[in-house]
């Protein structure tokens, strides 16, 4: 889910990126990927993406709630992003639509250029094309009632991110004093309590392109003679694979001070950001995406296997997301926010079987068959989910 920091913001980012996406009316500024299937009135542009094209039914349009349908007609998995013009920063995202499906994302646009990508097999900087968006002129009728909500929604988001934020600065303090000092103990142990503050913000700090990045980068993610800094690669010298030669300690005070530098950095960004009911609702299911793709896989944390404490942090974050956006659902689509409680409950009870102590068990302790129950239930989730921003929004 991507968020809208102010101008002088600055962004970039790897696989995912955020950025500024306006006016809308919710809470949560993670404007990035939902499959909502409600299209705006002036219909949806339509994509096609497939293995070596992005093709949009049309490059300009008019401000206001758009909707993109995006049909996958390669045969890898594919994405689809609406950037800021300057090609880093994530307006919106849509992730992980199979071959042969079509998901439609909804963003409330103002006007200016952006930048459109496909993503065919989520690898790369994607395929891009310039797209504009021109002044309507028209203002959408504001029901006085829903955006005192929305507003109230939006201000409470804003104060769990810099809850969050705050709780991320100091254990990112701790777990870096620990690392630079060669105390591996206490920074294992650290470790993943201390990125949950991140997993659980993390559409919003990914709107801030350029430091996601420098945090999370996965030594898979990086581009050839990208420097590799952030959590994962302490991660791995922390967890060593085998044969794996371990960083000297002025590599590790020079990791750990960039550790600092840049969670400081992220948390003085996250004062200026701004959050819109479109955001919020896509942000939400960023984070359900981001588990079905990198944590219920086992992926995001291939060294220490802490792959659940990031799938609890990712639940958490929709959840409160959907939560804040909660009264305004209630009032326009009650059935979906009956449907979306319970759906987060059964999860959320299925997850809470693999705890363990204040954390989890480790992700290569469990069986096929939990891993596959956990994936069917986020799959569940994310179904009513994708409804969320359109159901809000439009």
């Amino acid at each position: 889910m991507p968020f809208s920091p102010q101008p002088g913001s600055a962004g970039r980012s790897h696989s995912r990126y955020l950025a500024v996406l306006a006016a809308a009316v919710l809470p949560l500024t993670l404007a990035a990927c939902t499959d909502n299937n409600a299209a705006a009135a002036s219909g949806p542009i339509k994509v096609s993406s497939t293995n070596d094209a992005c093709t949009l039914s049309t490059q300009t349009t008019k401000s206001g709630n758009l909707t993109f349908a995006i049909r996958n007609e390669g045969n890898q998995v594919t994405e689809f992003y609406l950037l800021a013009e300057d090609g880093l920063r994530i307006i919106a995202e849509v992730e992980n639509i199979g071959p042969g499906l079509t998901r439609n994302l909804v963003v409330t646009a103002p006007a200016g250029k952006y930048t459109t990508a496909c993503k065919p097999g989520m690898q790369g900087d994607g395929i891009r094309a310039a797209f504009e968006v021109t002044e309507s002129g028209e203002k959408p009728a504001v029901d006085t009632n829903i955006k005192a909500l929305t507003d109230k929604g939006t201000a409470q988001y804003l104060s769990y991110v810099k809850d969050q934020t705050e709780q991320l600065v100091a254990g990112t303090k701790e777990f870096a004093t620990a690392y630079a000092a060669g105390d591996a103990a206490k920074a294992r142990e650290l470790y993943a309590a201390t990125r949950m503050h991140w997993e659980r913000i993390e559409p919003v700090a990914e709107s801030f392109g350029d430091l996601d990045p420098k945090l999370d980068a996965r030594e898979a993610d990086l581009a050839p003679g990208e420097e590799w800094t952030g959590w994962h690669r302490a991660e791995k010298d922390l967890f060593p694979p085998a044969g794996f030669a371990a960083l000297t300690a002025p590599e590790r005070e020079k990791l750990a001070a960039q550790l600092v530098a840049d969670t400081e950095d992220l948390a003085a960004r996250t004062r200026t950001v701004e959050l819109t009911a479109d955001k919020l609702g896509n942000g939400a299911k960023e984070l359900l995406d981001e588990v079905a793709t990198g944590k219920v896989t086992g992926e995001e944390e291939i060294w220490s296997h802490t792959d659940l404490w990031d799938f609890q942090a990712n639940v958490d974050g929709a959840r409160i997301a959907f939560e804040n956006l909660r009264p305004v659902l209630e009032q326009k689509n009650p059935e979906l926010a009956t449907s979306l409680d319970a759906k987060f409950a059964a999860l959320q009870a299925e997850l809470k079987q693999h705890a363990r102590g204040e954390g989890f068990v480790y992700y290569n302790e469990l069986s096929q068959d939990q891993v596959q129950k956990l994936a069917s239930l986020v799959d569940a989730l994310g179904e009513p989910l994708s409804h969320l921003t359109s159901a809000v929004v439009l």
